[in-house]
């Protein structure tokens, strides 16, 4: 995965190659999808810390890619190299998915770098976001009603 890491955040910043590389980019998602799918509804097990560094590898450059195909889509019409629908919304599921399977903590800091970003719109993580925040409140709610309940135990000798 590092290795992979590097040739796309080449791949993505090198401007001359961009013409180049479009079709390479379009199939880095591709397989990036597939990779989040599996991993994501639990086909593949990897430890928490991979999972994340999966997320934070994988969202940053879906996050720089979607928009340079959409905005060269819209240029061109005759662009080839488009991401449908259905894959973006696979993306979006997947990750959702895996962010969920993650200690509170991890789903923190990916959650909270996705809101620090100007690319809110894709992908749209804000069902994961929900459910976190329901999950911490309600883990907050319980520790406090277990701290209360522990002044109030009968002491039996």
């Amino acid at each position: 995965l590092i290795r992979l890491s590097t040739i796309e955040a080449t791949v993505v910043e090198n401007k001359k190659f961009d013409s180049a590389f479009w079709g390479l980019k379009v199939k880095l998602i591709e397989v990036t999808a597939k990779v989040l799918k599996v991993v994501g509804y639990g086909n593949v097990i990897l430890l928490a810390q991979c999972r994340v560094y999966l997320l934070k590898t994988r969202l940053p450059y879906i996050r720089k890619i979607k928009p340079l195909l959409d905005s060269m889509a819209d240029k061109e019409t005759e662009f080839p190299f488009k991401l449908d629908e259905h894959l973006c919304q696979s993306i979006e599921r997947a990750m959702v998915s895996l962010i969920l399977a993650l200690p509170s903590s991890d789903q923190a800091d990916i959650l909270v770098n996705w809101m620090s970003s100007v690319q809110l719109r894709y992908p749209n993580l804000s069902e994961a976001f929900e459910v976190w925040c329901c999950r911490t409140k309600s883990a907050k709610r319980r520790s406090v009603e277990g701290l209360n309940n522990v002044g109030n135990t009968a002491v039996c000798l």
